[in-house]
C-alpha cells in the first residue's frame, strides 16, 4: 500500500478545473464535486493491460491525469490487468484479439512498472494486479458475475454491435471483459476510474456493478486518444507517428518540436503538469506575437526531463538549436505549403513541389547521393510517404532548404 499525500488547499472550483482539463467526459460532474466537498481522499484507478512492452506518450495521457490527482492529495491505484490481459480487450476492435501467454504478460507488466514511475510518484501509488481477486474466483463465481448482465446489454457496445451486424465472429470470452473490468472497481472500492474514450462502456459497467454490490458508483472520466506527430491519426507505433517514452533525449525533443502548432496546446493539456494558469500565460505570449516554436521548447524540456532528467533535456534543446539555428541552416527559412492528401505523399514528390528539386528524377538522385535531409536526418528512401498535418525542414545539399507545411 502507498502512503497518502496531504489534500490540496485549492478551492473545489480550481480542483474541478484541473481534473476536467483535457477530459472528454466527466460522469457525473455533480457527483465528483460532492465527493471533493467532503474533504476526504478519493481512490482513483486506471487499468492497463500489459499487451506490449513499451509505452508511448499516447499511453501516458491517463498517467498524467493520475499524477494530477496525486498532486491534489488523492490515492492513485495503478492496476495491471495481468488477468484481463489473458482475455484480450475487444474495445474498438473489429476482430478477436489474441490473448497473451503468462510469460508475456508478466514480462510486459514488469516493464510497465519501470516506465510509469517516471510520471507517477511511487511513494503515493498503489500497484495492484487483478489476478489477486480473479485468480481466487471459482467457476461458479465467474458465472454468477456473468449473470449480472444480458446479451442485449453487451450488444449495445458499438464494436460488438458492428461485428454482429457484419457477421464477424465474437468469442464468448470477449463478453466477459467488460464484466471483469467493471468488477475491478468493486474489488478496489474505487471513487473514480479513468480510461480512454473507447473504454466508456467498460467504465460505466463498473458503476453498475458497484451499485449491485452496495457501493457508491464511481465517477467515470474518459480521456481522448492523443493525436500523433502528424496531428491527425491517433498516436501509434504502427503509423510511425509516436514519441516513445524510451526514445533517446534528442530524438524525443526533436519529435516534439515537429508537432503541428494546431495541436500544441492539446499536448500541454494532456501531457504537461503545468497549472492551468501557467498554460494560459503561455497562450497569452503566443497571442502577443511570440514564436510558437519557443513555447514548444517549454513542452520539449518538460517531457524530456520527465523521462531522462533535467540535464539531458537541456542538452537535447541545445543540440536542436545547434542543428537548426546556428549555422547548419539559415536563420530565416522559407515556409512552403505542400498538399499530400489523406494517404500522404512520397518524399521525392514533396521535394519537387516544395521547389527543392527540378524533377522527381533529381529527387531520387539526390536521395541516392545522401544529399537529402529531413529535420536534420539523412533520407534513405525517396518513396517514403510523408503524412499530412506536420511541418518538416527539408534540405537538399547545403543551400536548398525549406520549411514544408504538409497539408
Amino acid at each position: 500500500m502507498s502512503k497518502q499525500g496531504a489534500l490540496s488547499t485549492a478551492s473545489i472550483d480550481e480542483q474541478m478545473a484541473l481534473i476536467s482539463r483535457g477530459a472528454d467526459e466527466v460522469l457525473l460532474e455533480s457527483e465528483l464535486r460532492a465527493r471533493l466537498e467532503k474533504g476526504k481522499p478519493l481512490r482513483i484507478k486506471a487499468g492497463f493491460d500489459p499487451t506490449a512492452p513499451d509505452l508511448h506518450l499516447g499511453h501516458t495521457v491517463l498517467l498524467n491525469k493520475m499524477r494530477q490527482f496525486q498532486m491534489l492529495g488523492h490515492q492513485v491505484i495503478f492496476l495491471i490487468g495481468d488477468f484481463t490481459g489473458r482475455i484480450g480487450d475487444p474495445s474498438g476492435r473489429n476482430a478477436t484479439r489474441p490473448a497473451l501467454d503468462d510469460e508475456a504478460v508478466l514480462a510486459n507488466a514488469q516493464t510497465y512498472k519501470e516506465q510509469v514511475f517516471k510520471v507517477l510518484d511511487p511513494e503515493f501509488t498503489e500497484v495492484r494486479f487483478n489476478a489477486e481477486w480473479f485468480g481466487a474466483m471459482s467457476a461458479s463465481d465467474l458465472i454468477r458475475l456473468a449473470s449480472k448482465q444480458t446479451l442485449a446489454r453487451m450488444l449495445e457496445r458499438d464494436d460488438f454491435a458492428k461485428r454482429y451486424k457484419e457477421q464477424q465472429p465474437i468469442a464468448l470470452h470477449e463478453f466477459l471483459y467488460p464484466m471483469v473490468q467493471g468488477y475491478d472497481s468493486v474489488a478496489l472500492e474505487c471513487d473514480v476510474e479513468l480510461g480512454g474514450t473507447d473504454q466508456k462502456f467498460n467504465l460505466l459497467m463498473g458503476r453498475e456493478l458497484q451499485k449491485g454490490n452496495g457501493q457508491a458508483p464511481q465517477i467515470v472520466i474518459t480521456m481522448p486518444l492523443l493525436e500523433g506527430l502528424d496531428g491527425v491519426q491517433k498516436m501509434s507505433k504502427s503509423l510511425n507517428n509516436y514519441v516513445g517514452v524510451s526514445d533517446a533525449p534528442e530524438e524525443m525533443f526533436g519529435k516534439l518540436m515537429s508537432i503541428p502548432d494546431s495541436i500544441m496546446w492539446r499536448y500541454f493539456d494532456l501531457l504537461s503538469t503545468k497549472t492551468n494558469a501557467d498554460i494560459d500565460s503561455l497562450k497569452a505570449t503566443v497571442e502577443a506575437g511570440a514564436n510558437p516554436r519557443d513555447v514548444k521548447f517549454e513542452l520539449g524540456l518538460e517531457l524530456v526531463e520527465v523521462y531522462h532528467g533535467a540535464a539531458a533535456a537541456e542538452d537535447a534543446k541545445a543540440a536542436f538549436i545547434k542543428r537548426f539555428q546556428k549555422g547548419q541552416l539559415p536563420e530565416n527559412i522559407e515556409t512552403v505549403d505542400v498538399s499530400v492528401g489523406v494517404e500522404g505523399k512520397a518524399i521525392a514528390n514533396v521535394l519537387l513541389e516544395a521547389g527543392l528539386t527540378a524533377s522527381t528524377s533529381e529527387s531520387y538522385r539526390m536521395v541516392k547521393q545522401g544529399a537529402v535531409k529531413i529535420d536534420g536526418e539523412k533520407v534513405e528512401d525517396a518513396k517514403r510517404l510523408l503524412p499530412a498535418g506536420g511541418e518538416v525542414v527539408m534540405q537538399v545539399g547545403k543551400r536548398r532548404v525549406a520549411r514544408v507545411s504538409l497539408n
